[in-house]
């Protein structure tokens, strides 16, 4: 079984974030602060696998973040199919190609309320049609699908709606698996604990990932292998349950492992973990549990730890950032380490997947919203504030 890690940082000393602000940021990922307007495992063998380096990153030095692109509040990235271009999601409604092109415009139509707006893209595999997941004028979820042909989105169809009952925690992270199929993050349903015990209620997609196939039915189809079908009173969609705002998730793209960063409520952020080859219904833990530890009485149905657990603190941490295994070929001692950092108090940190203890910093973005993976499997950081940054060897 793989490590449960306990990052713990030096940071600034001062009073703990509360439940009622953790469920109140200002911008995209949860943040106890308001955040200011944009500028535009088991351990490794005595033999360490490949994958593992044999220093830690910070014994490699830091990495360098070239800022390569500008854009107005971005927080999700994706690349499509035949297309060198990448394309980022601003929360104000709008996708972008990294040419300057305004893909698809939904600023009249998107609620503009702290976690709410455009907040996932994802493209289908054979590039065909692009999926994008946002809140509309009630704060209420969609996620719609556009047939586009690398110039033009058209054929609009909402695939999956959700209604919201709080503004915040609605996720938001869009990916298709290494099944093909379309996997979807919704959040508890918002305000503070999950008063509704959406985490571990199966009649609600809320507090779950999902698991679809958008061009198997209208509006969709359900795979006949989700781990749900067939069990009475539960979702058919459900993949994974116990989530209270699984932001950010990614897949390695040579294992098929999937990481998924779950943002905590006032004391720990966690980073859960499903191997690939899962029948999925894994159940991570919230609201009976917060990271690690017990958070509300009752029982559940086998509680899959965490692999790595940090403490919140007031000036410092407030916001999971869950990035990719890093795959590429400009940064060999990176290979094979996980990269994750947070929202508030921007450091980055990679860990090798088999000792996660090992996680070191590797660099640092203010208000890191999102990762980015190319078509090589080179990586990418994305700031509220504006910026896209490709990483670089240092």
């Amino acid at each position: 079984m793989r490590l449960v890690v306990a990052v713990l940082l030096s940071l600034a000393a001062v009073t703990a974030c509360s439940a009622e602000l953790r469920g109140s940021a200002t911008y995209g990922p949860e943040t106890t602060a308001a955040a200011p307007p944009p500028t535009t495992p088991e351990t490794a063998p005595e033999t360490a696998p490949e994958t593992a380096p044999e220093t830690t990153p910070a014994e490699r030095g830091e990495l360098r973040f070239e800022k390569i692109g500008d854009f107005e509040q971005p927080v999700a990235f994706a690349v499509r199919k035949g297309d060198d271009r990448l394309y980022v999601a601003e929360q104000t409604g709008r996708l972008r190609a990294s040419d300057g092109k305004t893909v698809i415009d939904l600023s009249r139509e998107v609620s503009d309320g702290n976690e709410q707006g455009l907040l996932g893209v994802a493209f289908h595999p054979s590039g065909r049609w692009v999926y994008l997941d946002w809140t509309d004028a009630q704060g209420d979820t969609h996620v719609t699908e556009w047939a586009y042909d690398g110039a033009k989105a058209t054929g609009r169809r909402d695939v999956l709606t959700q209604d919201q009952p709080f503004a915040n925690h609605n996720g938001g992270q869009l990916s298709f698996g290494p099944d093909g199929y379309l996997y979807i993050a919704l959040g508890d349903g918002g305000s503070g604990g999950d008063p509704e015990g959406n985490g571990q209620d199966l009649g609600t997609l809320l507090g779950k990932i999902l698991r679809i196939d958008p061009r198997g039915g209208r509006p969709y189809a359900v795979p006949e292998d989700n781990p749900f079908v067939g069990k009475e009173g539960a979702k058919t969609e459900i993949w994974a349950y116990g989530l209270r705002n699984p932001w950010r998730f990614t897949f390695d793209r040579e294992t098929g492992d999937l990481w998924i960063g779950d943002v905590g409520q006032n004391a720990w952020e966690e980073v859960d973990y499903q191997p690939a080859g899962s029948e999925g219904g894994e159940n991570y833990g919230w609201n009976l549990r917060e990271g690690d530890k017990p958070f509300r009485d009752g029982k559940g149905r086998e509680l899959v730890d965490p692999v790595i657990v940090y403490p919140l603190k007031e000036g410092g941490n407030c916001s999971v950032i869950a990035g990719y295994v890093y795959r590429g070929e400009k940064i060999p001692w990176l290979r094979g380490q996980f990269m994750y950092g947070d929202f508030c108090a921007g450091w980055i940190k990679a860990a090798p997947v088999d000792e996660l203890e090992k996680a070191a910093e590797v660099g640092e973005v203010q208000q890191l919203s999102s990762f980015g993976q190319g078509h090589d499997g080179e990586l990418y950081a994305l700031s509220l504030r504006g910026p896209l940054y490709r990483i670089e060897p240092a």
